[in-house]
């Protein structure tokens, strides 16, 4: 399997499907192809290019309505659902966040913002979303056993490094991807920072991906024997 960083905080998973996580890229590239969408809440620089996709996309409810509405195929989850699609097993969790839908006429609630664990060919990745650290991420580390955590770092919209370590803790991940940071100046971090800091107290992995770096997701069951 492997996974794909585009910058801010989109995601591509690469297996038996093509799953893309908040399909905003900065650099404004054409998002790549894939099978299936995930949209963690309403705030432009995460819903993207989801409608012009027009591709089977999984969101909070409220969102799913407006996304429905926009002529996309949307299945709509709330906290603590989940949802098979092609083999693909999609369970929305809690983030801590706000959400708004940017339309003509200033826009409107988008419902609650979402993180997601993504299960597929064995490999399970947990994707926070925008979210401040939260003690119930020890849940789902006990619910879901992540194999890669991918967790905001910016500060300012959503907890900052030092509260990242935390979640990192709470949610054990072996493999941990830094995102959500150094689009913008408000957001500026430096990521190896957060990198050193986790890998000389843990026994964790920190990869830092520049966008466009593509990457291997290591064998999952590899930890899980030891």
């Amino acid at each position: 399997m492997y996974l794909s960083y585009y910058g801010h905080s989109c995601i591509l998973i690469e297996g038996s499907k093509r799953v893309l996580i908040d399909p905003f890229i900065p650099s404004g590239d054409t998002p790549p192809d894939c099978d299936i969408v995930c949209v963690t809440h309403g705030h432009a620089d995460h819903l993207g290019e989801t409608v012009s996709l027009k591709r089977k996309t999984v969101a909070p409810n409220e969102l799913a309505k407006y996304l429905a509405a926009q002529g996309v195929s949307a299945e709509a989850l709330n906290i603590g659902g989940g949802i098979d699609i092609g083999g693909v097993h999609i369970t929305m969790t809690q983030a801590i966040h706000s959400s708004w839908i940017e339309d003509a006429g200033g826009g409107y609630y988008g419902g609650p913002a979402a993180g997601y664990i993504i299960k597929m060919d064995g490999v399970t990745i947990y994707h926070a979303g925008d979210t401040a650290l939260f003690s119930d991420m020890k849940l789902i580390r006990d619910l879901y056993h992540p194999d890669v955590a991918l967790l905001p770092i910016g500060d300012r919209f959503t907890m900052g490094p030092d509260e990242a370590m935390i979640a990192a803790s709470y949610i054990g991940a072996p493999l941990v991807i830094p995102i959500h940071y150094n689009t913008w100046e408000k957001i500026a971090q430096d990521p190896e920072s957060f990198r050193h800091a986790i890998e000389k107290t843990t026994d964790m992995q920190v990869s830092i991906l520049a966008p466009g770096e593509r990457m291997e997701i290591p064998d999952a069951n590899a930890h899980k024997q030891l």
